[in-house]
């Protein structure tokens, strides 16, 4: 069976009702499916019995990393090449490059179609005026928040994106516990 998944970085309250509340109201047809988020791995189509690999290599790609500030201020847009408005990052830029380096790798290697830029999208599929609306209502935007780990999404038989595991930072994979050297 296959199954569409996708790796991110969700935002903590109250930034995820905010952002939210953005693309309801500007009649984004993605908004109920989709929360607000730092992509790290696009939707990838996975075999079921491939699960069980990808989770473990999600929990060696979090365990070599550490929590980290995120901050982000502003709008910005991808147009006239996508019709796309969102919140840049202006903190944890490199943090995020790294993860999605090491996130599409091994079992999850494969080609993108634009070279990675983390950011929160708040408006696509929406006319012009809507993104003008998204692009200057958020302007003064800011959010400064921890970075605590990642998630692993599946997109569900209704189209709605849902976490389904959480990976912590710094948390060391399981393993045999080495007895304490006796000898010294």
């Amino acid at each position: 069976m296959r199954r569409d998944i996708g790796v991110a970085v969700g935002l903590p309250e109250p930034y995820t009702s905010e952002l939210q509340g953005w693309r309801e109201r500007l009649g984004d047809p993605n908004a109920a499916d989709i929360p607000p988020h730092v992509t790290l791995l696009p939707p990838t189509a996975l075999n079921s019995t491939d699960l069980d690999e990808v989770e473990e290599h999600l929990r060696a790609v979090a365990a070599r990393h550490e929590p980290f500030v995120m901050h982000l201020r502003g709008s910005g847009t991808f147009r006239p090449i996508s019709p796309v408005v969102f919140v840049p990052l202006v903190q944890g830029i490199g943090e995020c490059e790294r993860l999605e380096r090491d996130v599409r790798c091994g079992p999850l290697a494969r080609d993108v179609k634009f070279p990675y830029h983390p950011h929160v999208t708040v408006a696509h599929e929406v006319s012009e005026p809507q993104l003008d609306e998204a692009f200057e209502g958020l302007a003064t935007y800011d959010a400064r928040f921890r970075v605590w780990g990642f998630s692993l999404f599946e997109k569900g038989r209704d189209g709605v994106w849902r976490p389904q595991r959480d990976f912590p930072f710094g948390v060391p994979l399981p393993g045999p516990v080495l007895p304490p050297d006796d000898a010294g």
